[in-house]
């Protein structure tokens, strides 16, 4: 292979733009004379949709393994499973000469309604972040890339293509942004898919902020920044912007508006350049890798259904699963016999097989008679014949399953839901049944969150399966007879309603505009900080054992930002079953000059344990556990002070809390002004200082309950009303004027 700069240095101008473009809506644009590959692209977040004909964004796709979607990835809480199946999607991917695969989607979960939400992780940065770079190592291990997606304030359907997402500074880069920044520095993808979407009034495919100055320049991307396919409005802002390679193709008339902005002055060469430099250094790090290889197509179902199995979370239980010894079994719900497995858009796959969960159901039940019937119809009608005949089952039997599936006509890409509901026939056939049989199991099989504020307290227990892939059914009667306890945690917290969730008032903006009002108060860090209840926690999720957290420890009482901390804890299986518990390390700042929320995840770690068997688990904390992103200072500071660290098995089962004192070792300057307000000035290390001898004064006065009351909230400017005051003023000249007014 030549030198790339040499290379580049040996192209036409044409060909520099060609280069830049899709040649097809799958591959780009080869350079035959020399000798640059083509890179072959496929959708593949949970499995590689790879269309029959390049030239075609048609539907007819190559079989491939359909493995869990991201919401039930993430309630696995096993980097080493998602670490797995990277490495198995990527095996498909050479085997279907793949060269990179578009995927994971770590955008926020901003609000349950969000109709992808099934292709997201999560509603918390950290999880989303660190299960997409294990994801990303695992496949790219293999030598096939991954592109990450969808860069950045991509979470909701509606307008998708248009919509101004109005997001402030500090809850972009802690919330929106910090998901790709884990990805991006612990894996390097090796591309980076912008969005649809607008932000702050600026098209991902234009933004500069995002694509150049965060992404290459302050995280230190390597690889190159792939359009959303049809997302580019103007090729020439968007290459200076950032965006290197726009999808799909072909589109001449975008390379000639390439080479015609280059030739009268409008392009700098040199940022054309540096986009060709990126797509050629992937270009040729995909052709080193050896196409053609076949893959395990059972062994890969397999894998699907241990990750499914380790995805789906026993929501409730009354101790009437694991099922024993049950004989009569009334199995109902069409999705028993039709599984809802995968979500519907770019994303769905064309499995290699699928089971069908009532024939698992049967596999492992023995000698126990089924009774199946179908419970409510594929459309949204109500038969109240079918909701008979399902509790005339339900009654003879001495158990009810209850397999329920949220259609795809209510959760799909391309749509938002417009409730949390189930369908009203789901719904009142799970009321009847309950009526009629109190040992009811629902099996939930949807991409999000539901509501079951109707029927959950008639039920004996609930299983949330999520669109579990294509081996998805035999995973669910592993979990129902006990060959597989259940592990799952939720990535995402289960609302008792819609007008709960901390977007709602917000969702899906008016006029093209979502305003992000609810700031970094996303998820369980808005209701924990409100203390407001909820249906289920984040991080929730129960097993047939049970375990207890014991003997603390830290490494230090007291420790410097750039050092971390590290926390330990004994877990022990106090059951009489084999099972995992999820360790979940949250963070509490006692006191911040920001507001704060009342705790945020900042590690965890799955842990297996025999019956009666004790592991030590220790997870370090570093600097960025403790840190905020300051808009003033424009980056992540710490602060000293005591934090408490909350150890526990969901966001609101903390068991251990321990206390440590963060000394920071930044040294930042002062950003005050005269804008700023006397309580800014107090709370703000730097601006005690100055402000210290006139702050004592104000504590010594007789009036300083007025004067403090009437002051803190106040600017500087305003409470001297000193109109003529520039910002460079030394601030001691104004605080002088202030004490006399004080005395007076």
């Amino acid at each position: 292979m030549k030198n790339i700069e040499i290379l580049i240095s040996e192209m036409t101008l044409e060909e520099k733009a060609a280069l830049c473009t899709g040649a097809t809506a799958w591959t780009t644009t080869p350079i035959t004379r020399l000798e640059i590959p083509r890179i072959q692209v496929a959708d593949g977040p949970h499995g590689i949709r790879k269309v029959v004909k390049s030239e075609s964004l048609g539907l007819e796709t190559l079989e491939a393994t359909c493995f869990p979607t991201a919401s039930c990835l993430a309630s696995s809480w096993n980097l080493d499973l998602l670490y797995e199946m990277g490495q198995a999607l990527a095996e498909e991917a050479i085997a279907l000469d793949v060269d990179i695969v578009l995927g994971p989607g770590v955008n926020m979960k901003r609000i349950p309604t969000c109709g992808r939400n099934f292709e997201y992780y999560s509603e918390d940065p950290f999880l989303a972040g660190e299960m997409a770079a294990s994801f990303i190592n695992g496949v790219q291990k293999m030598g096939v890339g991954t592109s990450l997606k969808h860069f950045a304030a991509n979470n909701q359907e509606t307008l998708r293509m248009t919509i101004d997402a109005m997001v402030d500074e500090r809850s972009l880069h802690e919330i929106y942004l910090s998901a790709f920044e884990i990805a991006v520095k612990k894996a390097q993808p090796w591309t980076v898919m912008c969005a649809y979407n607008r932000l702050n009034d600026v098209y991902g495919s234009e933004n500069l902020y995002l694509m150049t100055e965060i992404l290459k320049n302050q995280w230190g991307f390597e690889g190159f920044v792939v359009s959303d396919w049809s997302a580019v409005h103007n090729r020439v802002k968007s290459l200076q912007a950032g965006l290197d390679l726009e999808m799909p193709g072909p589109r001449e008339r975008r390379v000639q508006e390439v080479i015609d902005a280059v030739r009268s002055g409008q392009l700098d060469e040199p940022v054309l350049d540096e986009a060709v430099h990126r797509i050629l250094r992937i270009a040729f790090k995909s052709a080193s890798t050896i196409k053609g290889k076949k893959f395990d197509n059972a062994a890969h179902h397999a894998l699907a259904r241990k990750i499914a199995g380790e995805g789906i979370v026993l929501l409730k239980n009354n101790g009437i699963l694991p099922l024993k010894n049950v004989t009569n079994i009334a199995v109902i719900g069409r999705s028993a016999r039709e599984a809802h497995f995968q979500g519907g858009g770019s994303s769905h796959i064309n499995p290699t097989k699928v089971d069908v969960p009532l024939e698992e159901l049967e596999k492992l039940a023995g000698n126990a008679l089924i009774t199946y019937c179908e419970g409510y119809p594929a459309d949204d009608c109500t038969q109240s014949d079918m909701i008979t005949r399902a509790v005339e089952a339900a009654q003879a039997a001495e158990v009810a399953l209850l397999y329920i599936a949220l259609p795809t006509y209510k959760e799909a890409e391309g749509y938002d839901r417009t409730d949390l509901d189930l369908t009203d026939q789901q719904v009142r056939l799970i009321q009847s049944v309950t009526i009629a049989q109190p040992n009811t199991v629902v099996i939930l099989n949807n991409g999000s969150a539901v509501t079951m504020n109707s029927w959950i307290e008639g039920v004996a227990a609930v299983l949330e399966g999520w669109m579990m892939g294509q081996a998805g059914g035999g995973a669910i009667a592993d979990v129902l007879f006990g060959h597989v306890n259940p592990s799952g945690k939720l990535a995402e917290t289960f609302p008792l309603q819609l007008s709960d969730t901390p977007a709602f008032i917000n969702f899906p903006g008016e006029q093209g505009i979502v305003r992000y009002g609810e700031g970094m108060f996303i998820g369980y860090r808005y209701y924990d900080t409100r203390h407001q209840s909820v249906l289920f926690p984040f991080g929730h999720g129960k097993s047939y054992t049970t375990f207890s957290f014991s003997n603390p420890s830290v490494s230090q009482r007291t420790f410097r930002d750039i050092d971390g901390v590290t926390i330990s804890v004994d877990v022990t299986n106090t059951g009489n079953m084999l099972g995992k518990e999820v360790v979940q390390v949250y963070v509490h700042d006692q006191i911040s000059s920001l507001m704060r929320p009342s705790k945020e995840l900042k590690g965890f770690a799955k842990v297996e344990l025999q019956p009666g068997e004790t592991k030590t688990v220790s997870i370090h904390l570093d600097f960025r556990a403790f840190a905020f992103y300051h808009p003033g200072y424009r980056q992540w500071i710490t602060e000293s002070g005591d934090f408490d660290l909350l150890v526990g098995s969901s966001s609101a089962e903390i068991h251990i809390v321990e206390k440590v004192t963060l000394n920071s070792t930044l040294e930042l300057p002062c950003i005050l002004d005269s804008r700023s307000s006397i309580n800014d000035w107090i709370q703000d290390p730097h601006g005690k200082v100055v402000f210290e001898s006139i702050y004592k004064k104000i504590i010594e006065s007789p009036r300083s309950n007025e004067i403090l009351t009437y002051l803190m909230d106040l600017p500087l400017i305003e409470v001297l009303d000193l109109p003529g005051v520039s910002d460079d003023t030394y601030p001691q000249s104004i605080l002088e004027k202030l004490l006399k007014q004080v005395r007076d």
